[in-house]
């Protein structure tokens, strides 16, 4: 038997779609211990034609002959959301480890089940949130850890990007203002289906679907405190999902949160903050820049290093994680509870946009 350093990790992409095709690919291929035995697409034109340009042996359509090939340990799963849900519990119950793409599930229900699903098979299970590999997020989540914020009061939240035309039906370069005359290295391998964002039934939703789920996760990463009650406004600004949307989040904690996200940011301004303020001390977190300042209540400032732009979102490190996992270098650096939380946040969101009321959040403590 190969010693545990040496040996391989077979493994296969569900969805390879454009961020299948973007992240998880490149992120396995990278892997000097993973095997990358398989990619499936929902045409065997599509498969062969990916599996070919990226040196992946075996070409599927469907997720039932992925999970039948001998020896196979763990699966990237980046479907459309609709079908997160299935494609997630298909490949927990054959017993294979699982990096699935955010948003989690459509209901919380479901997100519970594949989290009850994974523990009770003793599986590795990531949430497909690459801002919690940032290493100034890690440094602001040990710095809520150790007490030096104290009481946290406030937290505040921006996230924004320019998603808007994704969510209008517009192809990518168009929603993206690429030129593809002009700049065609722009030009993803694979674009996105004109329905994946901009049709609920597929989406879940728009922007609170497709990015305030990072927020929600980066929220209960950083603050490490149960949501109790959301309040939420939505304007879909003439489309059938939500672009602008409000939140007013109560903590268990008590901290009061406010979270403002949008698909519609100004040129060159694309923002995701997180603002804690505590009774003892203030962090103040800027994960597009990779900022991190912490001040106390004696005057004193400490600032952080800030990471190389190709650390502060790293798109491969979900996957990559799961294989260190497996192989049993790793802990987990983006657990799938950190889903079910951003699935409460945005569950209690979409009913109380729905109905003009604050909602209750089921607790679910898993800080405690």
């Amino acid at each position: 038997m190969k010693e545990q350093s040496m040996r391989t990790v077979k493994v296969a992409v569900i969805g390879a779609g454009w961020w299948g095709t973007n992240a998880h690919i490149p992120a396995f291929k990278k892997h000097p211990q993973a095997e990358l035995v398989a990619v499936q697409a929902r045409t065997m034109e599509k498969a062969r034609k990916i599996a070919d340009d990226f040196g992946v042996p075996q070409a599927c359509t469907t997720v039932d002959e992925v999970l039948a090939i001998p020896d196979l340990e763990a699966v990237a799963i980046s479907t459309t959301p609709n079908v997160h849900y299935d494609h997630a519990k298909a490949a927990l119950l054959a017993g294979k480890h699982v990096v699935l793409e955010k948003p989690m599930t459509i209901t919380v229900a479901q997100a519970q089940e594949l989290v009850d699903l994974a523990e009770q098979k003793h599986l590795h299970f990531v949430i497909s949130c690459p801002w919690h590999y940032n290493p100034v997020a890690i440094e602001a989540r040990k710095l809520v850890a150790s007490g030096a914020l104290g009481h946290i009061k406030i937290v505040t939240m921006v996230f924004t990007n320019n998603v808007a035309g994704l969510y209008a039906g517009q192809s990518l370069d168009v929603a993206f203002h690429i030129d593809k005359e002009k700049h065609p290295e722009q030009i993803p391998y694979r674009m996105p289906s004109l329905s994946s964002y901009s049709d609920p039934v597929v989406a879940g939703g728009g922007q609170i679907y497709t990015q305030v789920s990072h927020a929600a996760a980066m929220l209960g990463f950083v603050i490490q405190s149960d949501p109790v009650e959301v309040f939420a406004r939505f304007d879909n600004a003439g489309t059938a999902v939500d672009v602008f949307d409000v939140l007013s989040i109560k903590l268990a904690n008590g901290a009061l949160v406010s979270l403002s996200s949008h698909g519609l940011p100004m040129p060159r301004d694309q923002r995701f903050d997180l603002h804690a303020f505590g009774d003892q001390g203030a962090a103040r977190l800027d994960l597009i820049h990779g900022h991190l300042e912490f001040h106390d209540r004696n005057a004193n400032e400490t600032t952080y290093p800030e990471p190389p732009r190709q650390e502060r979102a790293p798109n491969t490190a979900p996957a990559q994680n799961l294989v260190d996992l497996i192989l049993g270098k790793a802990t987990n650096g983006s657990p799938a509870t950190l889903g079910l939380y951003a699935m409460r946040v945005i569950e209690a969101a979409m009913r109380s946009a729905q109905t003009g009321t604050n909602v209750a959040v089921e607790m679910h403590t898993p800080f405690a």
